[in-house]
């Protein structure tokens, strides 16, 4: 498995981890202020990727600092393609959702709700493209 990989696995646990994590602060409050779940959210994301980060690296640090090979590029690039189209479709359900039920600060929820769901499935679009044969 090459770095870049265990690094999607990595990230993708994490932001799986955290999403759940923040859902359920925005669940548990839903008129509180938006600021009030997105701080440990963000200081959550932020630490345990650093440290996840710094683990990989210590590892295999040969890997860590090697540029990413011609597959790796194309990979790297399909998977944010394919996750811009997870975004665009998320935030148009969370601007239709808003016509539905205007809440400024629920659209707000939804919205960085679809950022993390779109970096979970780069990071899974990732993990399926590395495995594929060539």
């Amino acid at each position: 498995m090459s770095f870049r990989e265990k690094s999607a696995w990595v990230m993708g646990a994490i932001m799986l981890a955290t999403g759940v994590f923040y859902a359920q602060l925005v669940a548990g409050a839903p008129q509180a202020p938006v600021i009030e779940p997105l701080i440990p959210y963000v200081l959550a994301v932020v630490v345990f990727s650093v440290v996840a980060q710094i683990g990989l690296a210590i590892a295999s640090p040969k890997e860590a600092n090697a540029p990413a090979d011609e597959r790796e590029e194309i990979v790297i690039d399909r998977a944010g393609h394919w996750s811009g189209m997870v975004m665009g479709v998320l935030a148009v359900a969370a601007c239709a959702t808003y016509v539905a039920l205007p809440s400024g600060g629920m659209l707000f929820h939804h919205i960085i709700g679809a950022l993390i769901v779109a970096q979970l499935a780069e990071y899974a679009f990732q993990i399926v493209l590395f495995r594929r044969p060539i």
